[in-house]
């Protein structure tokens, strides 16, 4: 049996890669999924994690108050606007990394949004658990949200073709001082700001106590690609392009659960497009995702188009850039010809957790070649032989 980095170099070099592509883009395409951290028997939807409780507090307030008056309240990056430079002032520094209350600080002239009226928080139902999900009105919002909430109210550019977000490891201050008032409530009588400094050091390893994960998305088309592009109706595209957007993201957050990684990289967004595409129309279309990366015209790149936004760092060379492209319309092509071929059985809803899982154990060299199809299908069939360790 020929060895896996051999077979990668067969398959690179058949796409003609040379010698210094091949090992440029070995480095690329090497899978950092771990799938040692799997513990059996999983349950699917996984049982939510620790911070949605405090979310699902904030979509009850929200509901009264409104999610954007909420969020103001509770996380203190709503409390500043997106300002060149505000990241740098000793105002925000102790309010967004020492949990320095905001009132009175001059620089907290608050977060300012186009439709804040429009902004819905949604608690969505992933295979990965229950995640929270910031809906923005429109385009300028989801940019403010973005660089509010991952870019430390900077101005920083937000590629058009990117149309979410999946913010992981944020450190929800809110949650911090709820740790704190609950901690002095149980230790009153031995309470001290020295003693509380002790109990924030053994708090600091914690991390699932005070850190979130969550989703913004924008309602925009996927991947900036008009509904005429794509050959549909814009209000039918508008509400595939949510769902397309949504899954995928829930896609990431299920790897990041399972395997410890969410990267970007080609075959991360491979994968994300596939379960967003089919959760959106049933089933998986090559050519939508081909145009989501701008390969719509193969061999030709349409500049803009997402797959730049996955060169890696350091970025692919343009030769391996271009060897990339090959491969991943080929392996686009392979997972629709598998999905045509057992569409009945990846509509089970037992099967697609263990479909995204499976394509995580392939490379991207690996569902281009020729003999992509009987390796997805190897790698299922071993995944539902372990079946009885997977509950639904």
């Amino acid at each position: 049996m020929i060895d896996q980095q051999s077979f990668q170099t067969d398959v690179l070099t058949y796409f003609g890669a040379t010698a210094a592509q091949v090992e440029e883009l070995l480095v690329y395409n090497q899978s950092i999924f771990d799938h040692n951290t799997l513990t059996y028997p999983i349950q699917f939807p996984l049982t939510p994690e620790p911070h949605v409780a405090t979310w699902e507090e904030y979509a009850i307030a929200a509901k009264v108050i409104g999610v954007f008056e909420v969020l103001q309240q509770r996380l203190v990056q709503f409390r500043f606007p997106i300002k060149s430079g505000i990241s740098q002032t000793e105002a925000y520094r102790s309010a967004t990394r020492r949990g320095v209350a905001v009132d009175g600080m001059a620089e907290a002239t608050g977060l300012v949004l186009q439709q804040p009226e429009k902004l819905q928080l949604i608690l969505h139902q992933s295979l990965a658990g229950t995640i929270p999900v910031l809906l923005a009105g429109n385009r300028e919002d989801f940019v403010s949200l973005v660089q509010a909430l991952t870019m430390r109210n900077e101005p920083q550019p937000v590629p058009a073709s990117i149309g979410a977000y999946i913010v992981s490891g944020f450190n929800n201050w809110d949650r911090i001082h709820r740790y704190r008032q609950q901690w002095e409530a149980d230790n009153f009588a031995n309470d001290s700001a020295t003693t509380w400094i002790e109990e924030f050091q053994r708090l600091i390893p914690k991390k699932p106590l005070y850190q979130d994960k969550f989703i913004i998305l924008s309602d925009g088309p996927y991947s900036n690609v008009s509904a005429n592009d794509i050959g549909v109706e814009e209000s039918q595209w508008q509400r595939l392009s949510l769902t397309i957007r949504l899954e995928h993201e829930c896609t990431h957050y299920f790897t990041r659960r399972l395997f410890n990684s969410m990267r970007n990289n080609i075959l991360d967004e491979l994968i994300a497009d596939y379960r967003g595409i089919v959760a959106a129309t049933g089933y998986y279309r090559a050519d939508w995702f081909l145009h989501f990366l701008g390969l719509e015209s193969f061999p030709n790149y349409r500049e803009g188009g997402r797959l730049q936004n996955y060169r890696g760092q350091p970025p692919l060379s343009d030769g391996a850039f271009q060897i990339v492209q090959a491969l991943v319309k080929a392996a686009a092509e392979n997972l629709q010809r598998f999905h045509t071929v057992y569409a009945g059985d990846l509509t089970d809803t037992n099967i697609q957790p263990l479909m995204l899982m499976g394509l995580t154990y392939l490379t991207l060299e690996e569902l281009a070649s020729r003999e992509a199809k009987s390796r997805i299908q190897q790698t299922l069939e071993v995944l539902q032989t372990n079946k009885h360790k997977v509950i639904h």
